[in-house]
C-alpha cells in the first residue's frame, strides 16, 4: 500500500503523521512545491496549474490514495485533480472540520488565513453546518508562514496575536489551515483558561488519513511493522525530507523512514 499527500509546504506533514499512525507499513509520497509557494496569494487558475504538477509528481509513484492535504487546493483545484487523475487514482481533499466542531454546540472559533477568513467558501461551510451557533472567525496573518519558516519567535507572535481576537468564552477552535495543526500544542496553551473547561481543537489530519484508507478499502493497523518506503519531491525533484520539517513532531516521526534521495539542506519543509 503507498499513499501520496501534496501541498505546497509544511502543512503536509500533520495528515502524512496521521497516516503513519494508522497504517505505518503504507509507504509514503510527499510531494509538495518549494518553488512555488505560497499558493494563497495565487490565482485560482495559476494555483490548480501548480497543484496539478505536484499531483502529477506523485502520482508517477504510482500511490493507491492521493491526500490533497491543504485547504486552499481543495478549494480551488479538486474538482481539476479528480477528473484528471481519478478513477484510477482516488483524490482525498482537505475540508475544515467547521461540521465536527459545531456538534457540540458554540461558541466556536475558526482560525484561518486573512484570504480564507471571511471568504464564501468558509461562509458556505459555516452556513450548512453551525448556522444555529455562534462562531468567531479570527484571522491569523503570518502564522501559516511562520509554521513553514520553522520561525519560533514568529509563531509565537502570530498565534498570541490571534488568541487576542478570540473571544475568551470560546472552548471549541477549528484549525482551518493544515499548517496550524503542527503547532496544536502552542495554539492550546494560548486559549486555556487556568480556570476554565478544557480546550478542544479540531483539525483534518486524521479524518483525511481515515478517509484516505477507506476509498482504497483498507482497515487501520496501527500494529503493523513499519515500511521503508518514503519518497519526497521538491518541485518536481526528488530529496530527502528537509531539515525544516524536524522542527515538528510529525516531521520528527516521519524522520524515522529512510527517505529516498540525497540530503537536502535546510529550508522550506514539504
Amino acid at each position: 500500500m503507498k499513499i501520496a499527500l501534496m501541498d505546497s509546504g509544511t502543512g503536509l506533514l500533520a495528515a502524512a503523521a496521521a497516516v503513519r499512525r494508522l497504517r505505518p507499513d503504507a509507504g509514503l509520497v510527499l510531494s509538495c512545491d518549494p518553488d512555488g509557494m505560497p499558493w494563497g496569494p495565487r490565482t485560482p487558475a495559476d494555483l490548480t496549474e501548480r497543484a496539478l504538477a505536484v499531483a502529477r509528481n506523485a502520482a508517477a509513484h504510482k500511490p493507491d490514495a492521493l491526500i490533497v492535504a491543504c485547504n486552499t487546493a481543495s478549494v480551488h483545484a479538486l474538482p481539476t485533480l479528480r477528473a484528471e487523475l481519478e478513477p484510477d487514482l482516488p483524490v482525498i481533499g482537505t475540508v475544515p472540520a467547521i461540521k465536527p466542531a459545531a456538534a457540540g454546540g458554540g461558541p466556536v472559533a475558526i482560525w484561518a488565513t486573512p484570504a480564507t477568513t471571511g471568504s464564501p467558501y468558509q461562509r458556505g461551510l459555516i452556513r450548512a453546518f453551525a448556522a444555529d451557533i455562534e462562531v468567531a472567525e479570527v484571522p491569523c496573518p503570518g502564522l501559516a508562514d511562520a509554521v513553514e519558516a520553522a520561525d519560533d519567535a514568529a509563531i509565537a507572535a502570530a498565534v498570541a496575536a490571534a488568541a487576542a481576537l478570540t473571544p475568551p468564552d470560546v472552548r471549541t477552535v477549528v484549525l482551518g489551515c493544515t499548517h496550524y495543526e503542527l503547532v496544536a500544542d502552542r495554539i492550546r496553551d494560548a486559549l486555556q483558561r487556568p480556570e476554565g473547561p478544557a480546550l478542544t481543537l479540531h483539525g483534518s489530519a486524521e479524518a483525511v488519513a481515515a478517509q484516505a484508507l477507506r476509498r482504497i478499502g483498507a482497515q487501520p493497523a496501527p500494529a503493523a511493522t513499519p515500511s521503508a518506503d518514503l519518497t519526497v519531491i521538491l518541485s518536481g525533484r526528488t530529496a530527502a525530507l528537509p531539515e525544516a520539517a524536524l522542527a515538528y513532531e510529525e516531521g520528527r516521526l516521519l524522520s524515522g523512514i529512510p527517505a529516498t534521495g540525497e540530503p537536502a539542506a535546510a529550508g522550506p519543509a514539504c
